[in-house]
Order: structure tokens, then C-alpha cells, then sequence
């Protein structure tokens, strides 16, 4: 369990989730560094930039990401483009642990953490709006 703005939450992945981010101007920059680390490395992880940006008042502005392959490395890859790169990242895709049908029919939110350098500095909780991410509340770790 994580306290998370205010209440308890228990907080499980969700695999398909296809929305991490890098701040604004860095992300090309770490597509093309996350592409080339996981063919180096032979991880399941395919990666491009989703057109798309998220406004925060805490963190910043970011550049929305797309991706495709495992979960593990997904967070893997993103955490460690985060520190060689010196930027901000959003890892999402969170959400509360509920039954299966809650899950499937009332899911328009999600939790991200965000990352300065590889080490977690806050959390922010994602409304979706008008097929958009936006930013409902954010907090600091």
C-alpha cells in the first residue's frame, strides 16, 4: 500500500499502458537513446514519440511516449534514460487494485511517478479528458 495525495491506495500495473513521458526537449533525444539500448541489451521494447503533451504545475511540461513490448523493461529502460540523460520522466500506467469488472468499465484514471535522474521525486494522478492525459493532482515523494 502507498499513500498517495491524502488516502490509501493500492497500486498494480497495468502491461498495456502507453503512456510514460520525458520532459519537454528531451524526448526525441531519449527515444533514440531508449532504441538503442534495448537492441543492444535484446529487450522486447519498441518506443516512439506519441505527438502528444502533458502539462504539470510541480513538474513541468512533457513529451508523451509510445511503447510497445514488456512491462519489466519498459520501467527499466525509461528509469535508466531518465539518469543518462539527466531528465524528468513519467513512468504510468498505474491504477487502483480492484475487481475486473470495476477495472474494465470504470478506468479513466491513472497514477504515474515521475523521475529526476533515475531517482523518484513525486507522483501525479492522470485524468483522461477528451482522449488527452491531463494532470488531476500531483505530489512530491
Amino acid at each position: 500500500m502507498k499513500f498517495l495525495f491524502n488516502y490509501v491506495v493500492r497500486l498494480t500495473p497495468l502491461a498495456g499502458a502507453d503512456n510514460f513521458g520525458f520532459e519537454q526537449g528531451k524526448g526525441a533525444k531519449a527515444v533514440e537513446w531508449m532504441t538503442s539500448y534495448a537492441t543492444k541489451n535484446n529487450l522486447k521494447f519498441d518506443v516512439r514519440m506519441a505527438g502528444h503533451s502533458l502539462q504539470t504545475i510541480k513538474f513541468g511540461n512533457f513529451e508523451l511516449i509510445a511503447w510497445n513490448g514488456d512491462w519489466s523493461s519498459a520501467r527499466k529502460v525509461i528509469r535508466k534514460a531518465s539518469d543518462k540523460l539527466n531528465a524528468r520522466a513519467i513512468e504510468s500506467g498505474y491504477h487502483e487494485k480492484r475487481g475486473l469488472l470495476s477495472a474494465m468499465l470504470g478506468g479513466s484514471t491513472e497514477y504515474a511517478k515521475v523521475y529526476s535522474s533515475g531517482k523518484l521525486v513525486g507522483r501525479i494522478e492522470l485524468d483522461k479528458q477528451a482522449g488527452r492525459w491531463t494532470a488531476k493532482s500531483e505530489s512530491f515523494a
